[in-house]
């Protein structure tokens, strides 16, 4: 009986631990009148902590990091495309609307009834411009990396101390990296 309880207890906390991670879904590249494009899926499981804080006003930025780097390029070696994009949600309790928006500012922001439909549209990326094909050598292997996280130094000051020690504030999809070939 103890053995089925701990055997229930570890499963309930993984299933938890998974729900409240950050992935990349899906990530692909296209080439549109000499450009290269990235569209990506990424899935925000936020923590209990960030959502209650979501609902009680405080808005999440959401850092989107973007490297297209030569295939075996050392870390110090510079990035061909280094691009940050910022990305914020948050709860309206006036109107009990989300609001997705890409900062600066909050032009094309999007609104939505629910904070389940807000979160998938936050993960959403399409047709995001990454660079000029001519800036790419034919000869030459490119790979693309992705990185989302929260950004807790856009938390109110209050929230930081407590995000900076707390590991459920900490979530970020990892790299993730895949071959772009001009």
């Amino acid at each position: 009986m103890f053995r089925l309880v701990l055997a229930l207890a570890i499963s309930l906390s993984q299933s938890a631990q998974a729900a409240e991670t950050f992935s990349v879904v899906d990530a692909k590249t296209r080439r549109a009148e000499g450009s290269i494009l990235l569209s990506a899926e990424i899935d925000y499981g936020f923590g209990e902590r960030a959502l209650e804080a979501l609902e009680n006003g405080v808005p999440l930025t959401i850092l989107v990091h973007i490297q297209v780097r030569e295939q075996g390029a050392w870390i110090w070696d510079e990035s061909l495309v280094d691009q940050r994009l910022r990305y914020r949600i948050r709860f309206k309790p006036l109107s009990e609307r989300y609001l997705v928006s890409r900062l600066p500012g909050e032009q094309g922001a999007r609104t939505f009834v629910t904070r389940q439909a807000a979160i998938a549209a936050l993960g959403e990326l399409h047709d995001l411009y990454l660079v000029n094909e001519k800036r790419l050598d034919p000869s030459q292997a490119y790979e693309v990396y992705l990185r989302a996280s929260l950004d807790i130094e856009e938390l109110p000051l209050p929230l930081r101390p407590m995000a900076y020690l707390s590991t459920g504030w900490k979530q970020s999809t990892g790299w993730t990296n895949w071959p772009l070939t001009p």
